[in-house]
């Protein structure tokens, strides 16, 4: 029994070892190297990589987080198309219709003008877009004025890059309450 009482003083006392007396002090740590690992910079060499890079390329197919493909191409071809296969996902509530105006206030009201007339501020310099009141604007779908929006037309460029597609979406529905206004006050 005294053995088992000397083996039970022993552990406790390696045990109290290891916690510190100052908190400042940390005790012992079983692996440190796994505490603190070797960091490596996204562009330095990589030792431990097959290819030595950090920064590995995505696996082909890859989509990042937050778009999704779009399968349409800058022509009038996919613009037809995506005036026919694609609709919004968004209904026009008080909502969406106030984020859409937003976005269009950010992003086309410089070209097109509040009422989407086509008469921005920056006209002057430029030559007149398209009103939305325009027979040819006005009977676009949905879907070709997301293709507009995204792929450019015309003097307009792209705004994939600027504007997530679901803000592209939102934009929409705020035109076509434009176009709709323009409707009504033509009656």
């Amino acid at each position: 029994m005294s053995a088992l009482r000397c083996a039970m003083c022993l552990l406790l006392a390696l045990a109290s070892a290891a916690c510190a007396r100052r908190p400042e002090q940390r005790g012992y740590e079983y692996t440190p190297d796994m505490a603190y690992s070797v960091p490596y910079d996204a562009f330095a060499p990589n030792p431990v990589t097959r290819n030595g890079m950090t920064q590995q390329v995505p696996v082909r197919g890859t989509i990042p987080r937050g778009f999704l493909p779009l399968h349409y191409s800058n022509s009038a071809a996919d613009a037809e198309r995506a005036g026919r296969e694609l609709s919004n996902p968004y209904s026009p509530t008080p909502a969406t219709l106030e984020q859409g105006q937003r976005l269009f206030e950010t992003f086309c009201m410089v070209c097109h003008g509040v009422a989407g007339d086509g008469d921005g501020p920056i006209v002057p310099r430029i030559p007149n877009p398209p009103a939305y009141s325009s027979e040819r604007v006005r009977t676009m779908p949905p879907g070709r004025l997301f293709h507009v929006i995204t792929f450019g037309s015309g003097r307009m460029p792209s705004y994939a890059s600027q504007i997530p597609a679901s803000d592209r979406w939102l934009i929409v529905a705020y035109v076509q309450t434009l176009q709709a206004r323009h409707q009504e006050g033509t009656r």
